[in-house]
C-alpha cells in the first residue's frame, strides 16, 4: 500500500494530536504528583495573605528547577510539570518542521522554522530577564 508510507496530512495531524495529548497529560502527572509532596509536606502550614511572597530564586530557572524537582521538593516538581506544558507546543511546532519537511513542502517548513525561532527567543528571552 503506497498510502501507508511516507507522511500524509493525516497521518501528520494524527502524530501532532497524540504529541499535544501525551504532553499535557504528562504535564499534568507530574504537577498532580508534585503537589501531592507539597501537600503532605505544607499542606497544615499557616497561611499569611497579608504578605506576597513570590516563588523562590531556586525555581526562576530550568537548572534550579531540576535541582529542587530531582530532590523531591514539592514546588520543583510543579514548577517541573509547568516546563513540561511550555514545551508541549514548542515540540509540536518542531515535529511539524520534520513533518512538513519530509512531505517537501518548503514554505510550511520556512513558515513553521521561524514560529519556532519566534518561540524560542520569547522563551530564552524571558529566562533572562528573570535571572
Amino acid at each position: 500500500m503506497a498510502s501507508d508510507r511516507g507522511w500524509t496530512d493525516r497521518r501528520m495531524d494524527l502524530v501532532i494530536g497524540n504529541l499535544l495529548r501525551s504532553g499535557v497529560v504528562l504535564s499534568a502527572l507530574i504537577v498532580l504528583f508534585g503537589a501531592v509532596i507539597y501537600l503532605v509536606r505544607h499542606g497544615r502550614s499557616p497561611t499569611d495573605y497579608q504578605v506576597f511572597r513570590g516563588e523562590p530564586s531556586d525555581l526562576r530557572s530550568v537548572r534550579g528547577i531540576l535541582r529542587d524537582a530531582l530532590a523531591l521538593r514539592g514546588r520543583g516538581i510543579i514548577q517541573l510539570g509547568l516546563l513540561f506544558l511550555i514545551a508541549t507546543p514548542v515540540a509540536r511546532v518542531a515535529f511539524s518542521i520534520f513533518g512538513f519537511a519530509e512531505e517537501h513542502d518548503r514554505m510550511y517548513v520556512v513558515v513553521a522554522s521561524i514560529v519556532l525561532l519566534v518561540l524560542a527567543y520569547s522563551l530564552i528571552g524571558s529566562t533572562w530577564s528573570l535571572g
